[in-house]
């Protein structure tokens, strides 16, 4: 599958891992959803029109897939010893004059406060930024999501302040905070910094 430049890609940090969302995901993503229903619908993208169809998982991977294909995405499923936990998906790759994207991200309850996701993030970052091509990563979270809020906290993003009613979520258009990181402000790379708060923390 051609696409963004360093796609497809695996990448493994100890247990985290992060690969290419695949079709035969469909049953372990469907339970893993299922069970994480209440867990996570206050962060879900919703459509605007609630007499829009529901997005089957097939659908959703066909459209993942075209824009990973386009260039304009990185869909990955998040691993914790092999077995898939969550999601970190790269998405609104732009190039020319911008070189940006956006990362949005989701975890098994059961699986959260691990350092997963913050893992996951890292390594996802420092591939848009090393094989990628790209200067700056931007997360838009929900000023109530306080797990969320954790994980750019943890990585050292920059808060660029509140953009009103940015998108639909949960019924609502919702306001989000916009968190940003650019490349040179991690030369060394994301993963080497969040390796060395693990370490502190520890």
């Amino acid at each position: 599958m051609t696409g963004a430049p360093g796609w497809p890609v695996q990448l493994q940090e100890e247990r985290v891992g992060l690969r290419p969302i695949r079709r035969s995901d469909a049953g372990t993503w469907r339970a893993l959803r299922l069970r994480n229903s209440s867990w996570l619908q206050r962060w879900e993208a919703t459509p605007p029109d609630p007499r829009s169809p529901a997005v089957s998982f097939g659908a959703t991977v066909r459209y993942l897939r075209t824009e990973a294909r386009a260039g304009r995405a990185m869909p990955f499923v998040v691993t914790w010893d092999g077995v898939l936990v969550g999601q970190v998906t790269v998405s609104g790759i732009t190039r020319g004059s911008l070189c940006s994207a956006q990362i949005g991200y989701w975890v098994d309850e059961g699986h959260a406060g691990r350092g997963i996701i913050p893992t996951a993030v890292a390594l996802a970052v420092d591939h848009c930024f090393v094989a990628g091509g790209m200067h700056r990563i931007e997360i838009n979270i929900r000023p109530e999501n306080t797990a969320s809020l954790r994980v750019v906290e943890k990585l050292g993003f920059t808060d660029e302040g509140l953009r009103r009613r940015l998108l639909h979520i949960d019924g609502d258009w919702r306001d989000h905070r916009s968190f940003a990181l650019l490349a040179e402000d991690v030369p060394g790379g994301l993963l080497e910094r969040w390796r060395r708060v693990r370490s502190v923390g520890r």
